[in-house]
């Protein structure tokens, strides 16, 4: 199962009983980061960028109980699945904002898939990716753009 945008919030609230889940303005969504329609966000660090689910994301999913990565050294295209977020409700794939190569992955992760919920933005990051363009960043959402389209979904 994805949580690409079209519906999500429905689709959820569809599948999981209308369970209580933060409204738009709770969320924390940081201005700093760039976000994808599947709810990936991207921050650059120095000459790479590191890659997480968002705050909108975590929530939907529930608890999270395991994440899958990929391994430093593999090379990934956009929209590539790089991963799964695996929640007591469901498993989401992770789609890959940018072309590059995994060089760091979060193996905090492995013991505690919990950071996901807990520090979407900080202890919860998945992998760090030497980007191929950086230029694609410039195709993802600012913040303004992505909360546009979590009040549409």
């Amino acid at each position: 199962m994805s949580i690409r945008s079209k519906g999500c919030r429905q689709l959820f609230n569809y599948l999981f009983g209308g369970i209580a889940m933060k409204e738009i303005n709770e969320l924390d969504l940081p201005d700093d980061l760039r976000y994808t329609e599947d709810h990936e966000w991207a921050r650059v660090k120095g000459e790479n960028v590191t890659i997480g689910v968002s705050d909108y994301a975590q929530d939907q999913l529930g608890d999270i109980v395991f994440v899958e990565m990929p391994g430093p050294g593999d090379q990934f295209k956009k929209g590539d699945e790089f991963g799964t977020v695996e929640s007591v409700k469901a498993v989401a794939e992770l789609y890959m904002p940018i072309d590059g190569e995994v060089v760091q992955v979060n193996k905090a992760l492995e013991d505690a898939p919990e950071l996901l919920n807990q520090s979407p933005y900080a202890d919860g990051w998945i992998v760090e990716v030497k980007p191929d363009d950086t230029s694609q960043l410039e195709t993802l959402m600012d913040r303004d753009v992505y909360v546009k389209l979590l009040e549409g979904s």
